[in-house]
């Protein structure tokens, strides 16, 4: 499901990522073009699936809840009438932050975070251990997140 992207497109890209806030004039100046241009290009590349959304990241500790941990569970039996419901209970958890569905000796990741080691304990006990098809859970603190503050396309 690759889409073409020119030089243009992709200059376009690395802009946004740096800065989705940056003014379509800005814009159009950095990648050396039209406004109209640039505002067009980004009309495109919203329509062609692209550009998903345009998102504030939080910081999660600014919220109360600095300490961030991976939950790998393993479900059990892994079929689509467990699985779905599991889904929509983890990302209806307001500790998640991301829900990633695995293969492996697990099936998904849950990115949580929380105010403190006694908060995590207690989301596991009363939220993950007590529903009967997670038959297996291991906890990684995660002491630093770094990302890739511009995703490119490969070749």
């Amino acid at each position: 499901m690759s889409v073409e992207l020119d030089s243009v497109d992709r200059r376009i890209l690395v802009e946004l990522q740096k800065d989705a806030r940056l003014p379509n004039k800005d814009l159009a100046e950095r990648v050396g073009v039209a406004p109209s241009t640039a505002l067009e290009r980004v009309r495109s590349l919203r329509r062609r699936g692209v550009i998903g959304a345009f998102r504030a990241e939080v910081d999660p500790a600014t919220l109360g809840r600095p300490l961030q941990a991976l939950l790998a569970l393993r479900v059990r039996p892994h079929t689509s009438q467990l699985v779905d419901p599991l889904r929509a209970f983890v990302l209806g958890l307001p500790e998640t932050i991301a829900l990633f569905h695995v293969a492996g000796p697990q099936d998904f990741l849950v990115h949580v975070a929380v105010a403190d080691a006694d908060r995590l304990h207690r989301l596991l006990l009363e939220k993950f251990l007590i529903r009967p098809e997670i038959v297996h859970v291991e906890t990684t603190l995660i002491y630093r997140t770094e990302t890739q503050p511009v995703q490119r396309p490969t070749g």
